[in-house]
Order: structure tokens, then sequence, then C-alpha cells
């Protein structure tokens, strides 16, 4: 994914989850360990956004992209946040926004998968 690709994809992102009422409190935050796209809060409970878009489907649907490793490398660092800011939230989500962008710029298609788990190795 270019940048420019990538920073479409979260600041759309941002957009459509506020709309849908997630309130954003962080984006873009970085440690050793990875980055995490958006921290947001819906309903109370503290979401941990990761933002996946692509232009095609060539390569497979955008939410196919994340596998064990980088779910174990988001796991990382969003144990690193919640260190950082002394937080301990009863319960936490991984969502994912998965947006295909079409050959004018334009989304041709987004998906929220809500409490994203770890998928199986291999």
């Amino acid at each position: 994914m270019t940048t420019a690709l990538g920073s479409f994809g979260e600041a759309w992102a941002v957009g459509h989850l506020s709309r849908r009422g997630y309130r954003v409190l962080e984006r873009n935050v970085r440690y050793r360990s990875g980055e995490i796209d958006i921290v947001a809060e819906e309903a109370g409970e503290l979401v941990f956004v990761e933002v996946k878009c692509r232009r095609s489907a060539r390569f497979g649907a955008p939410e196919t992209s994340i596998d064990h490793r980088r779910f174990a490398r988001l796991e990382r660092t969003i144990e690193q946040y919640l260190m950082d800011r002394a937080l301990e939230p009863p319960s936490y989500r991984v969502d994912v926004v998965a947006i295909e962008v079409n050959a004018k710029g334009a989304v041709a298609r987004c998906n929220i998968l809500r409490g994203v788990e770890a998928p199986s190795p291999g």
C-alpha cells in the first residue's frame, strides 16, 4: 500500500467511524513494535482500529491481509499503549476497517469487522 493510499484510507475511516458513533481519540500511534491506526471509543468501550485499504482485490480482500504475525504485532503495540497511558480498561476490542478504492479514487466498498480475534497461524 502506498503512503498516499494509506493516508486516504485512514482519513476516510475516521470520518466513517465518527458517523457511526465512534469517538476518535488518537490516530497513528507509533511504537517500536508497530502502529495503531486509530484509537477510538464506542459505547464506552475502548477500540483499536486497524485500517486496510487496497485499490483492487487482486491480492485478496483487504480483510485477509491481517495474518497471525501482524495481529501479534498489533497486540504488542496495544499492550504498550495501555501501559504508557496507565490504562486498565475492563475490556477493549480490535476492529478492522477494510476499504477498497476504485480506479477513480472513490471508496467502492467498506467493511467494518468488529471484535476481530487473532487468526490461526498457518
